[in-house]
């Protein structure tokens, strides 16, 4: 692992847990083991890196001093729909660059925040794509390949009109 994909490692592990998706402390260990193998510089990181089983429940405020100590630390809206937002992109964000399986990005899309939300329009075609890859059968002479292809051009559509909202505010 690199310098910059431990960093991004951090990054992605911050945001789970803003956004109230439980991260075991063996993952925030483990993170802290790779950043500090990849050369990445905190004083607290080793501290979280050196944790033994025992220890564990000391992780998480660990985790987060490091993210302070490097800048990383993410903060979602206080506002529980913009909020809600701020996941949805940044969970397509995950499906367009691949790092998140189309199938498991769109149902969260469509499980945690649509419904949240009231279905907003803008979500329509992830939620579209979540509902087809879940409820998909061979006989529908479309493959699942296909319909995550859709996906990840659903996932780009969105971002891209985000683009072109905060390029006219």
């Amino acid at each position: 692992m690199t310098h910059d994909e431990a960093l991004k490692q951090l990054s992605h592990l911050a945001r789970e847990r803003a956004f109230g998706r439980h991260v075991g402390s063996d993952r925030l260990i483990q993170a802290g083991l790779d950043a500090l193998i990849a050369g990445v510089e905190s004083p607290s990181l080793a501290l979280l890196a050196g944790l033994l089983r025992s220890e564990e429940p000391e992780a998480p405020e660990l985790f987060d001093q490091v993210l302070e100590e490097l800048g990383l630390a993410f903060h979602p809206p206080a506002d529980p729909r913009a909020a809600k937002w701020a996941m949805a992109y940044w969970i397509a964000s995950q499906i367009a660059d691949g790092s998140l399986h189309p199938a498991a990005g769109t149902h969260l899309i469509w499980a945690d925040i649509a419904y949240d939300l009231g279905y907003p329009e803008d979500l329509q075609p992830l939620v579209s794509c979540a509902i087809n890859l879940d409820g998909w059968e061979e006989s529908w002479g479309v493959s699942r390949e296909e319909l995550n292809r859709e996906a990840v051009e659903a996932a780009n559509q969105f971002l891209s009109r985000r683009r072109r909202h905060d390029d006219q505010h």
